[in-house]
């Protein structure tokens, strides 16, 4: 079996979940459908990664120092905290993004795993080429992943059933996904999801 394809689940915490203190609008609503995916990636021997916003208390991100959130997933804290019932298996590689406080870091390769390696270059060394996508939120982070990914060369697939957008204004949503697609990204459901990675 070809050993080139990885799961990334981008930033499920529970600051992004419904009582959070940037919840996306049933965010929530992912964990099961991603769940299933981690079952399917697990029995298929594939990696799985997570991703998290792992922000300083002080940060240009935040509404208070200049940005354009309130504070969210400050390190260490409940609401930074990966979603309860995401059943991520315990060799899930964590990569923290969001941690300089002059920078956004919506993109999960801007961030590095416990041991400080940049996740871009983990992704070459384990010879990952394949990176299917999911998580929150669809207008953000996820959308700017999924870009970065395709410009790093990498066949990048978004999990369509398994992402949730802010929707800051309306269609937010809708033209991430369309952003997405025109720039190489492909698309997919847990109906598909087995045919695509049986190739």
């Amino acid at each position: 079996m070809n050993k080139d394809s990885a799961l990334l689940i981008v930033d499920v915490q529970n600051d992004f979940c419904p009582g959070g203190l940037l919840a996306v609008p049933g965010g929530d609503a992912v964990v099961p459908v991603l769940n299933q995916y981690l079952t399917l990636f697990r029995a298929k021997g594939l990696p799985v990664f997570a991703s998290r916003d792992w922000h300083p208390p002080t940060t240009t991100h935040f509404r208070d120092y200049g940005g354009i959130w309130p504070a969210h997933c400050i390190r260490g804290t409940e609401g930074a905290r990966f979603h309860p019932l995401l059943a991520l298996p315990s060799d899930t590689i964590i990569i923290s993004k969001g941690m300089d406080p002059a920078r956004d870091d919506y993109s999960a390769f801007q961030g590095v795993t416990e041991s400080g390696v940049p996740f871009p270059v983990l992704l070459k060394e384990m010879g990952i080429s394949k990176l299917y996508v999911g998580g929150l939120a669809t207008d953000y982070c996820v959308k700017e992943s999924v870009l970065e990914g395709v410009r790093h060369g990498l066949s990048v697939t978004l999990l369509e059933d398994a992402v949730r957008g802010v929707e800051l204004n309306p269609g937010d949503s809708s033209q991430a996904v369309a952003q997405m697609t025109s720039a190489g990204a492909r698309q997919a459901t847990l109906a598909t999801i087995a045919e695509l990675l049986s190739n």
